[in-house]
């Protein structure tokens, strides 16, 4: 999920910030420009780590602005169909609840929590499940599988993420263990 990214780029600098220290200007106008956006590869840019001039910087004709290049190590958070992840509710809705997995959320849908039905008390903030009475409440941390994405390369943190937790080892965390256990005692 994360991992870091040496690139090369340019950052513009206006020409009212030309006066000021060229490499603390840069590191700012570059987190401004690239930190929580898309990145290369449609990698979501979390952090730039550090940032080094990398030769002359130029100028465009018509533009007053300087055009510094630069060495970029940042950050990247990439997300997978298919990849397991872990996280925490942090809202239930009517139609859900949406999980927080790093730098993202994703919607976990209530046919894809668990094989029963599930009554949704959205006053409560609980998900619960019929049957099994097992109750998903902000907060708790569970382990599910990203079965869609569609990433808005614009405002990242609107990406629609599908999630599920309808597979073996998939859940609540405590689910996960009691499932372990019991499987236990009966083996």
């Amino acid at each position: 999920m994360y991992y870091t990214h040496t690139r090369e780029d340019m950052v513009r600098i206006p020409p009212d910030r030309l006066g000021e220290d060229l490499e603390k200007v840069t590191m700012e106008l570059a987190r401004q420009a690239f930190e929580g956006h898309m990145g290369p590869d449609q990698k979501l840019v979390v952090l730039i780590t550090s940032l080094e001039l990398n030769g002359d910087s130029r100028v465009v004709h018509g533009d007053g602005a300087v055009y510094q290049p630069v060495r970029i190590q940042m950050l990247l958070f990439d997300i997978r169909i298919q990849e397991v992840i872990e996280g925490l509710i942090d809202q239930v809705t009517e139609y859900g609840a949406f999980v927080r997995f790093g730098p993202l959320d994703g919607l976990l849908h209530v046919s894809q929590i668990q094989d029963d039905h599930i009554n949704v008390d959205v006053g409560g903030q609980r998900l619960v499940g019929k049957e099994t009475k097992r109750e998903l409440r902000l907060e708790d941390h569970v382990r599910s599988r990203i079965v869609t994405i569609s990433l808005n390369e614009v405002s990242p943190r609107e990406s629609k993420i599908g999630l599920t937790m309808r597979q073996p080892g998939l859940g609540k965390l405590e689910w996960i263990a009691e499932d372990h256990v019991t499987a236990e005692e009966a083996a």
